[in-house]
């Protein structure tokens, strides 16, 4: 028994040690050998990578994206934490041949992976639809979320969490790739635009179960109306909220120092 404990611990140790050794390069993010694994869960193929030790910190990028969407956090993270990026199903090398998708799958594939991974808690980053799946695994798996920040999200869809231009262009969007789905990639795409067209379905009330420190992001620019991302703030009773001056939705490449800087005080602080 003694032995089989032993063995357990080397091997553990090696694995812990193998991803701290392996070099961050945003160049080869996405498609690093060394760093990078498939792990068959919940019917889908998911693409995932591991850089640094640490407490784990996940990252969740947004619809159509891929990881290569968080290139700008990585070195200042894996110098401190275990991070981990996953392509999300359906998106970057993460295949997904089913016909239907919302955010709950996609947040259950995340407990998948911590439970792949045998990580019992972590921080967790999300961005636009990976905001939406960090909130949803702090609802449904509530023991998996240490803390959560969370940038461009929103709770349901229509024109008082969206842009209305957007939102329009949305379901015209969704409309026109749904006379394409005999292309095996327009079928791919429609799946994504129609899941940004009907989801996410989420309810203030339902954010006061949220119970983890959370950190709450917007841009006064955003796609995502700031009055809504105050919404969610407010909803969450251990929540801290940041809307960036002169920023848009995508606040990981607009603001890259000042989204890292935030992030890593919020993560590093005893808040909460």
């Amino acid at each position: 028994m003694k032995l089989n404990l032993l063995i357990f611990f080397c091997c553990w140790l090696a694995g812990t040690k193998a991803y701290a050794q392996i070099k961050p390069d945003t160049a080869l993010l996405g498609r690093n050998p060394k760093a990078g694994h498939f792990a068959d869960l919940r019917g889908v193929k998911l693409y995932y990578e591991v850089y640094g030790s640490g407490k784990p910190v996940l990252f969740v990028h947004g619809n159509g994206g891929s990881m290569r969407d968080f290139r700008h956090q990585l070195h200042t993270f894996a110098k401190s934490y275990k991070v981990i990026l996953v392509d999300s199903r359906a998106q970057g090398r993460s295949e997904d041949k089913g016909d239907s998708l919302s955010y709950e799958m996609m947040a259950d594939d995340l407990h998948a992976l911590l439970e792949h991974l045998k990580i019992d808690s972590c921080n967790v980053v999300g961005w636009s639809d990976g905001g939406i799946n960090a909130l949803l695994l702090a609802l449904r798996h509530p023991e998996k979320v240490r803390k959560l920040a969370a940038t461009g999200a929103n709770l349901w869809p229509d024109s008082t969490a969206l842009d209305p231009w957007l939102y329009k262009k949305i379901l015209e969007w969704d409309a026109d790739l749904t006379k394409q789905m005999a292309d095996p990639v327009k079928r791919n795409q429609r799946k994504l635009m129609h899941l940004m067209a009907v989801q996410p379905n989420m309810t203030l009330q339902q954010l006061h179960q949220v119970h983890c420190p959370s950190l709450i992001i917007g841009g006064d620019h955003d796609v995502i109306i700031p009055e809504h991302t105050v919404q969610i703030a407010r909803a969450i009773p251990k929540s801290y909220l940041w809307i960036l001056p002169d920023s848009g939705h995508s606040t990981l490449v607009h603001s890259p120092r000042s989204s890292i800087g935030l992030r890593w005080r919020f993560l590093k602080s005893r808040f909460g």
